[in-house]
């Protein structure tokens, strides 16, 4: 209920709410940035920028209580623009990487920088869906709100993107 107060306060115009609901997300704003940058200075630009375009257009948002869904949308956007102009590499940090546990900790440092070399071979959607999956908890219902997509299309992205993975992983015999 605080949340959707201070967006509808906010959406007036009250800077002070705005303020107070960003700082609210500006961690996690940050970790999706990192996840898609992988430096630290590109991501505190992205932070920058959502910041930026969601006070510009709060005023537009529909349902106060999809916020955070609507401001993780915007910094993926972003993201995803700022990789096209600087055409980077996708990258992530081999913590953030737990699609599998490995008791040993030398192979589970060999098998995350390998992921992260993986994850970074597959379509910008695929690594969009697979980040809002297992980084965010995101439920596939959600992921489609957030990247404006069917959820048939969904499911069948994050099938892929993990049948890709588990076939590159197979084929190198990791698992």
């Amino acid at each position: 209920m605080k949340i959707e107060r201070l967006v509808r306060k906010a959406q007036k115009g009250d800077k002070n709410a705005f303020e107070t609901l960003f700082q609210n997300y500006k961690e996690e704003i940050y970790r999706t940035a990192f996840t898609y940058m992988g430096t630290q200075e590109d991501s505190l630009d992205i932070v920058q920028e959502v910041a930026y375009k969601a006070f510009k257009s709060i005023k537009f948002l529909k349902e106060p209580k999809c916020f955070k869904t609507w401001l993780i949308k915007i910094v993926i956007t972003c993201s995803i623009d700022m990789l096209r102009k600087h055409k980077k590499v996708f990258a992530l940090k081999p913590e953030h990487m737990e699609l599998i546990t490995i008791e040993k900790k030398e192979e589970d440092t060999a098998l995350s920088l390998y992921l992260q070399t993986l994850i970074g071979e597959i379509s910008e959607v695929e690594k969009s869906v697979i980040l809002l999956k297992y980084f965010h908890d995101y439920t596939l219902n959600e992921i489609a709100i957030t990247l404006d997509m069917p959820l048939g299309t969904i499911k069948t992205t994050l099938y892929r993107a993990l049948e890709k993975l588990r076939k590159r992983l197979n084929k190198e015999d990791i698992l």
